[in-house]
């Protein structure tokens, strides 16, 4: 299995300057090669402080929210839409589980696992399909701690398995979290595309990311 990590920093034209030590800084993602025709993407909101937080991934009507793949995801039979309904005792039995695509606040499993989420129709995704909302959301309170960056500075959104070495992950998301001295902050537009790309004797992770649209702080 080989494992990269490409970190995309997000354009700063649109952001508002204000005095804080800590912010966030973008998109990242660990991709890996499964061997069997597959490859798996796991996608972080990157920050510069172990306390700063992710809160909430979501779509509104200013704010559409997709995530697709070119050859659609792989989706376990034993799986969930998030990862609070993965059971890690089953893995051992069924390890297809550990590709199952879902999406997350800070955790892999349902393993003191507080998220919840709203508004989102999965029946798609759980075919295979894409994700879209323009009134939904996945979440976890400040409070719990799956929110925070923590020492390697980044909170996963999901994980997405890949049908075909030549499939593509892409979408846009919208953040809404707390940086510096529990400042709420909200991060629009934020587009991705992550491939995983043949080359001679290795295989190559490319990312790419458009810039914010909009970022505001409350």
């Amino acid at each position: 299995m080989n494992n990269k990590t490409l970190s995309l920093a997000i354009a700063a034209t649109s952001l508002i300057a204000v005095p804080a030590m800590a912010d966030y800084t973008g998109l990242s993602f660990d991709g890996m090669d499964n061997g069997d025709g597959t490859w798996t993407a796991r996608i972080f909101a990157d920050f510069s402080a172990a306390t700063d937080q992710l809160n909430a991934v979501y779509g509104d009507a200013m704010n559409d929210l997709y995530i697709s793949s070119s050859n659609g995801f792989y989706q376990n039979a034993f799986g969930s839409h998030s990862s609070a309904g993965i059971n890690p005792a089953l893995i051992p039995a069924f390890p297809s589980l550990a590709l199952d695509s879902w999406v997350t606040i800070g955790l892999e499993d349902q393993t003191g696992n507080s998220m919840l989420d709203i508004g989102i129709d999965w029946a798609g995704f759980n075919a295979g399909g894409d994700i879209m909302t323009d009134n939904g959301s996945w979440f976890a309170t400040p409070e719990d701690d799956q929110c925070l960056a923590g020492s390697d500075l980044r909170v996963m959104i999901g994980q997405f398995t890949m049908i075909g070495a030549d499939s593509t992950v892409s979408g846009v998301v919208n953040f809404q979290g707390k940086v510096g001295d529990f400042e709420t902050f909200v991060a629009t537009g934020q587009a991705f595309e992550y491939s995983m790309i043949p080359a001679p004797g290795a295989l190559a992770l490319l990312g790419l990311a458009g810039v914010a649209s909009r970022r505001r702080r409350k």
